[in-house]
Order: structure tokens, then C-alpha cells, then sequence
């Protein structure tokens, strides 16, 4: 909902050329839903992932994929990691999956990076929701399209 009716060239504004551009910001979304998807036990894989990994830095010369093949690859990852979250188990949830963060109050687990990679969607939402107020389109609508289920 956050994308719809943003142009294609739109989706590659940048503003000032001080902000990612929106593009960057879905790719770095689906690097994230991707990677939720694959800490539950799904293989599949990000087909852009060499853009975005690891919130790879946005790079002018790159030629980016288009805003409908990340929304196409949105469709196809979304439905999979919805499903497995509804079927994942605490056991599952409770694995050991180290980070790096080396912090005594946070356990390195397949939760707490589930978490991560929601919090991470949210912001990059929240991003793209302001994109668009700067480029002059309507805020976010929460229509929601009943057939859509994830």
C-alpha cells in the first residue's frame, strides 16, 4: 500500500541527493523479508540480493531492478514467510542465531532476529510513507485488499 501509484521515476528520486531513493529503500525491505524467510527454513532466494545485502549502500551506478520486479518479488517471498510464521514454534523461535551484537541483555536467537527484520520493514515503511508526502503524493492509504491474505 505504501508504493501505490508511485512512478517508476519517482521511485528513483532522491532528495537533495542526500536521501536513498524508494527503490533502494523496497530492495533493502526484501533483503530483509528475505532473510526473516531463510533464518524460518525457507531457501529461497533474493534475485537482487547483490543490490541490497546487508544494507549495502545505495550506488548511483548501479542500474537498479524496476519497482514492479521488487513488488513481484514482494508477492512471491510475502505469502512464504507469512505462512511459516504462523507455523513456527517457540522451539524453532528459541535457536541460537548468533548476530555479532555481543550484548549481555539480548539473546542471539532466531526471535529476537525475526524482530530485528520487522522493526528494520517498519522503518523502511515509515520511509517511504514520508517519500511520498515529498513527492507530492497522498499519504498512505490503509485500503486493504481483502483477496491479499499476507
Amino acid at each position: 500500500m505504501v508504493l501505490d501509484g508511485i512512478s517508476e521515476e519517482d521511485a528513483l528520486q532522491r532528495i537533495e541527493g542526500r536521501t536513498n531513493h524508494i527503490i533502494w529503500m523496497v530492495g533493502n525491505f526484501l533483503d530483509m523479508r528475505y532473510a526473516m524467510g531463510n533464518v524460518l527454513g525457507l531457501e529461497e532466494k533474493f534475485e537482487f540480493k547483490e543490490y541490497f545485502s546487508e544494507g549495502k549502500a545505495l550506488d548511483e551506478s548501479f542500474k537498479y531492478p524496476t519497482l514492479k520486479q521488487l513488488k513481484d518479488s514482494f508477492h512471491h517471498i510475502s505469502p512464504l514467510v507469512y505462512s511459516r510464521l504462523l507455523e513456527v514454534s517457540d522451539e524453532e523461535l528459541g535457536k541460537d542465531f548468533p548476530m555479532g551484537m555481543n550484548i549481555d541483555f539480548f539473546p542471539e536467537n532466531v526471535l529476537n532476529f525475526v524482530g530485528m527484520c520487522i522493526g528494520r520493514e517498519d522503518y523502511l515503511s515509515g520511509q517511504i510513507g514520508l517519500m511520498r508526502r515529498i513527492l507530492n503524493y497522498e499519504g498512505m492509504k490503509y485500503d486493504f485488499d481483502e483477496n491479499m491474505k499476507y
